[in-house]
């Protein structure tokens, strides 16, 4: 015994014009908000690199300063590119150049869409990304000067 398959069809009702376009503008807005939020994760995870590294490179001057000390309280010293003050300003410069690059691509992405549609997001990614950033600057320009209170 065969048994033969039932053929469904599925019927479409026609939509109103008016309904048609607004689903398919609701769908564009969804798609665009889903793009500035990946746009603003990608710059969330440059802050965390960029903070990272900022951070890293205080805590590695902070430890050789000290280590430094110690060794010239005995009369020895660290060679000159490995002096506390090069390695943390190479990190937290690296720091900082990561969190403006990640600026630069975000602002870039969603200035391209703001050209097309109309975005009316709040920013808060873009502001923290500019907070780590001075703080950023205010560590490296600490090191450099050793401003009291900073190093």
């Amino acid at each position: 015994m065969e048994m033969e398959a039932k053929k469904v069809k599925t019927v479409k009702h026609a939509e109103p014009a008016g309904e048609q376009t607004s689903q398919v503008k609701d769908a564009t807005d969804m798609a665009v908000e889903r793009t500035i939020m990946a746009a603003d994760r990608s710059l969330m995870a440059w802050v965390r690199t960029g903070l990272s590294l900022i951070s890293f490179g205080f805590t590695i001057y902070k430890f050789l300063d000290i280590q430094d000390k110690q060794l010239q309280a005995m009369g020895k010293s660290l060679p000159d590119i490995s002096s506390p003050k090069v390695v943390g300003l190479l990190m937290i410069g690296l720091g900082i150049l990561s969190l403006v690059l990640g600026t630069v691509e975000n602002l870039a992405t969603i200035k391209s869409y703001r050209r097309q549609f109309d975005i009316k997001r709040a920013r808060y990614a873009l502001f923290i990304s500019g907070i780590i950033t001075l703080i950023g600057i205010v560590l490296f320009l600490g090191i450099v000067f050793k401003l009291n209170g900073l190093s």
